[in-house]
């Protein structure tokens, strides 16, 4: 759709939309369904920062997850990838089992967490991958001088005009928040199977999950303005993945002129969906970024 947004979009940033051993300085708590995945925390930027990790010994890929989201949230995503990569799918500040402070709800803030959360796990130039929210957090780590990260896959991320930021910031999206805040869970499943019939079970539970444990003080993310997001891509150095929702947050028109301003952004558009596509169709996505990176790999390999 056209960058001048809805307040409907705005509501699903990463929720619902229209639709015990060290690792790496880390404790694990347990493993659960995704194969070999470890629950661990390390203490990053001033805040815990609670991550899954399949901790194998393959190329490291970082996935952030949008407002109202959690690692937990992008599972689905990880399962078509792990084969593949050592996922990391970390909860921001703010949400999931995160600390969640009274501030520092900056988008230069999450990247600072991304930074030292690399820095911890002590992880050599891992893929960073990021939905909404954590789309824009990827773009200001891969903006940087001496950027930690490669191969940064931006998810329909957060974009947005100034007057579309104006827009998510005056909106009702907080007081919406703290009055689901107090509905049982239980309600809040029917209304997110309701509202999504094409997600599973599995993910509406992530997702409903997920709402639960966002802070309040986590929407200051919404405050104006966002860092320059023609800016931060006209920096980035090394190839870049733009995945688009045909009716998602970042227009057609606006890849193009991203594409013209740095050549390295190439971008994809999967047909049909909106913005909470990696969790309707989290195997589509996950297509389209594994030819992304066996492309690159393949190029660095080449004599």
């Amino acid at each position: 759709m056209d960058e001048r947004g809805s307040i409907q979009t705005i509501k699903a940033y990463g929720w619902i939309d229209d639709g015990g051993r060290a690792i790496s300085g880390a404790m694990v708590e347990h493993r659960a369904s995704l194969a070999n995945r470890a629950s661990g925390r390390c203490h990053a930027n001033d805040i815990d920062i609670h991550f899954l990790r399949t901790n194998s010994d393959k190329p490291p890929l970082i996935a952030l997850h949008g407002l109202i989201g959690s690692g937990s949230c992008l599972l689905p995503l990880a399962r078509t990838l792990e084969d593949d990569f050592d996922l990391i799918l970390p909860d921001a500040r703010g949400h999931g089992q995160s600390s969640a402070p009274a501030s520092g709800y900056s988008y230069r803030e999450l990247a600072a967490d991304v930074i030292g959360l690399i820095e911890k796990l002590e992880l050599d130039a891992p893929i960073l991958l990021g939905h909404s929210m954590g789309g824009l957090t990827a773009a200001i780590v891969a903006s940087q001088p001496a950027s930690p990260v490669s191969g940064p896959i931006l998810v329909d991320p957060t974009f947005i005009s100034p007057e579309w930021q104006r827009e998510a910031f005056e909106s009702d999206v907080a007081t919406d928040h703290a009055h689901l805040l107090t509905v049982a869970k239980p309600d809040l499943l029917v209304r997110a199977r309701q509202r999504s019939p094409r997600r599973s079970a599995e993910m509406i539970e992530h997702l409903v999950d997920a709402r639960l444990r966002t802070s309040l003080d986590a929407f200051e993310i919404l405050a104006p303005p966002n860092p320059d997001y023609r800016e931060l891509v006209r920096l980035v150095r090394v190839p870049t993945l733009l995945v688009l929702g045909e009716n998602g947050i970042v227009s057609l028109d606006t890849a193009m002129e991203l594409r013209r301003l740095n050549p390295l952004i190439c971008f994809e558009v999967i047909a049909d969906v909106g913005h909470g596509f990696p969790y309707d169709e989290p195997d589509q996505l996950g297509g389209v970024i594994l030819s992304f990176l066996r492309r690159q790999l393949s190029a660095c390999q080449r004599p």
